[in-house]
């Protein structure tokens, strides 16, 4: 390796030293395997690929004195090697005898690397020897162990130091081993310690680097490649983690700071109008919580520059009427108001739940309407032409004020006559591409609200959605219910299984309705993969294993067997709209007792009499989707009771997840527990995969006052420097994060 490159080269007009490319350290042949399987292809790449762990070598041990199965490092001298052949000659080892004077232990090596070390390990060489003893034909023996051989003149210091070493193992491949990742990155820091440090480009102002106590950049970068003691390498993680958060923590406050420039209409709540003759007619009081955040929504409304707000709650904790609130006092102040939801059925759950909270405040300008009223509309992508063409008519002359809709409301055809504010729900299921398209609907850039229902820890929001205000709705309002959870194991204890129908039997006969929801449809589109799909977190099921449950075969079942006499009917996302809405009408009517359903109820569905729902094969789903799946029971007066069906073992990953949801209905605390048992990538979704692939060493679950104080940083620094005019080495840090394609999620986030 470095066959064709010195520390001289540099990385060429306007890059810096760490776009240096691989091939001019590395040599051609070692670059072009590093990029084809690793990705790896600059200086800055190879630093960042950090060692996953550290094995340590151990203490010198006597060759009397070995453990089975434990790691060690012994000074031996060479005794005797001999090459051996076996499988009838096709294969070769090569074993090694070597002796401290108070035993004996055998190295044994295999393949094409045997020959190499033939020629090295003669009798009479003295090294150290690291690796892992087990036991062959009675004998102990060391397979493939690392090992340094001593110049003759080499002492007891040099033995102590190599066995004490830490040695970092890199996420590595077939192609490129570890101990092949561990050479490249010798020859690197070589190569970088001659001239290269002196250059490197810093993103930590001295003053905040100084100030938090944190190491110098090269130091970090060669502490964590060849730490001498764990402190080295916990120095260097400090380091590293502050920069992973606090380039993207200036990225957001950079963009939050373009965004308070933005022009945008100011929406002052008008006194004695739509919003006051809402709230004179509701039939109950707002909780305190959604007061607060009512009170911090109209504010950001008020101002002239756009609202960008994350609104997150709990299930159930009123999220849709704070929204609704901010709607109103948009119309109120002559604007238009847009509620995005994921899909059809929620669309039309949210219209029919805002007309019906409206009342006549939703007929503006029909007969009957009352006089501060608006027009509240659907569009969605199955309406027929003519309901369509007047719904779009409405929203061009601003007759209706309030419009709900799917990513229908997104086509190039939708115009809004004065479009105020863009409420997006269930945040995570939609693009950036297509919340932006909407956003770009306004005459000058609409105040945005977007809504989750799936909690988010503070961390994360502080990684994911940085550029947004956040509000926290997580008092649930009165009259809610408590939701009591089981887990009910099917396979360990079937009459487990009986009850629960029983409890389901009993809940309809007290003039209640029930869910029960699968992970499958069931009909032959699905076709093989489906039983693939459904996997649960924990990974691929075994191969033997049954294909998760179907709605279509469960409705059927439970309607001939154990609800016989119940009204039972299904629901599912590959039924016509007019179907499902048919479906949805007549269990919120109460005229279904048992619906069967897919995960197309998870959000939005709003039935208060529903009080019990049956989860079939909940170890498919994951911990915040159950999560929202139970908020659908327990809405009313009455308690709500969710049972867990699983035939996971009881000692399973699997079944610990469904504790962990039946021990709390704390959503931060289970959303926690789920981003636990999850890889970062999956944190951050899909839309966020720029900025995903920049944290190599920062996690977001864990480094919460990291991400708090780089937050708190960035923010200062951005405010007295918007352009970073006096930081050029964190501006070239921020380009390079900020290349185009991560650049425009953050614009459009």
């Amino acid at each position: 390796m470095g066959d064709d490159a010195g520390p001289e080269d540099d990385a060429g007009p306007g890059g810096t030293v760490l776009d240096e490319p691989l091939k001019k350290i590395l040599g051609g042949t070692t670059a072009k395997v590093m990029a084809e399987h690793l990705g790896l292809h600059t200086a800055g790449d190879l630093l960042h690929h950090y060692p996953r762990r550290y094995a340590e070598r151990g203490e010198l041990t006597r060759l009397a004195d070995l453990p089975l199965d434990e790691h060690v490092t012994v000074v031996a001298q060479v005794a005797k090697a001999a090459m051996k052949t076996f499988n009838h000659g096709r294969g070769v080892r090569l074993e090694v005898v070597v002796t401290d004077g108070s035993g004996t232990l055998t190295l044994v090596f295999f393949g094409r690397g045997a020959y190499a070390r033939e020629k090295e390990l003669v009798p009479g060489r003295r090294g150290m020897f690291a690796g892992k003893v087990s036991l062959f034909h009675r004998t102990r023996q060391l397979l493939h162990p690392d090992y340094e051989l001593l110049d003759r003149d080499s002492g007891a210091e040099a033995a102590e130091d190599f066995a004490n070493r830490l040695l970092p193992l890199y996420p590595a491949c077939k192609q490129f081993p570890s101990w092949k990742l561990t050479k490249a990155v010798d020859t690197l820091l070589a190569t970088f310690e001659a001239d290269h440090w002196r250059s490197l480009v810093d993103p930590l102002p001295p003053a905040l680097r100084e100030g938090r106590g944190l190491a110098e950049l090269p130091d970090a970068f060669r502490k964590v490649h060849r730490p001498r003691t764990k402190a080295d390498i916990e120095d260097a993680r400090a380091r590293l983690k502050w920069d992973e958060a606090f380039v993207l923590q200036v990225a957001l406050a950079r963009r939050r700071h373009t965004d308070t420039q933005l022009p945008a209409v100011a929406r002052k709540p008008v006194a004695g109008g739509l919003l006051d003759a809402f709230d004179a007619k509701l039939p109950f009081t707002l909780t305190d919580g959604q007061r607060t955040v009512s009170a911090e929504i109209f504010e950001d409304l008020a101002a002239e520059h756009p609202m960008h707000r994350l609104l997150q709650g709990e299930v159930g904790s009123g999220k849709t009427m704070v929204a609704l609130r901010a709607m109103l006092a948009v119309v109120d102040a002559g604007g238009q108001a847009a509620l995005l939801a994921p899909t059809e059925v929620l669309a039309q759950q949210h219209h029919r739940s805002i007309t019906e909270m409206m009342g006549e405040l939703a007929e503006g300008g029909l007969l009957g309407g009352a006089e501060q009223g608006t027009k509240v509309v659907l569009l969605t992508g199955s309406m027929g032409a003519p309901a369509r063409r007047r719904a779009l008519l409405d929203l061009a002359t601003g007759e209706a004020g309030v419009v709900i809709g799917t990513h229908a409301l997104i086509e190039d055809k939708v115009r809004f006559h004065d479009l105020g504010l863009v409420v997006v729900d269930e945040q995570h299921r939609f693009g950036v591409e297509q919340r932006d398209a909407l956003r770009s609907k306004g005459k000058q850039p609409p105040h945005l609200l977007v809504m989750t229902a799936t909690p988010i820890p503070r961390t994360v929001a502080m990684t994911v959605f940085g550029d947004l205000e956040t509000s926290v709705l997580d008092q649930l309002p009165a009259g809610r219910s408590p939701i009591a959870t089981h887990v009910v194991p099917a396979k360990d204890k079937p009459h487990f299984l009986t009850r629960a129908w029983e409890r389901v039997r009993e809940e309809v006969e007290g003039g209640h309705q029930a869910y029960v929801v699968c992970p499958r449809i069931g009909d032959d589109e699905e076709g093989a993969a489906a039983g693939k799909k459904a996997d649960g977190p924990d990974g691929p099921d075994d191969p033997e294993k049954r294909p998760p449950l179907a709605v279509l075969d469960i409705a059927e079942q439970l309607g001939k067997g154990p609800l016989a006499g119940l009204r039972v009917e299904f629901l599912h996302g590959r039924m016509q709209p007019e179907a499902k809405d048919d479906v949805m009408r007549r269990f919120a009517a109460g005229a279904v007792d048992v619906l069967v359903a897919t995960t197309v109820i998870e959000v939005g569905v709003n039935v208060p009499n529903s009080t019990v729902m049956v989860i079939m094969d909940a170890d498919r789903f994951g911990v915040s989707q159950l999560h929202q799946l139970r908020g659908r029971v327990g809405r009313g007066s009455a308690p709500g009771l969710c049972l867990l069906v699983t035939e996971a073992g009881e000692a399973s990953p699997a079944r610990g997840r469904l504790a962990a949801v039946a021990g709390t209905l704390d959503g931060f605390e289970l959303s926690r527990i789920d981003l636990e048992q999850r890889r970062e990538g999956d944190v951050l979704g899909q839309a966020q995969s720029g900025v995903r692939s920049s944290l190599r060493m920062l996690t977001v679950i864990d480094d919460e006052e990291v991400i708090a104080a780089a937050r708190e940083e960035a923010t200062a620094i951005v405010v007295a420097d918007p352009e970073l005019g006096s930081f050029p080495e964190l501006r070239t840090a921020l380009d390079a994060l900020l290349d185009a394609e991560r650049e425009e999620f953050l614009d459009k986030g």
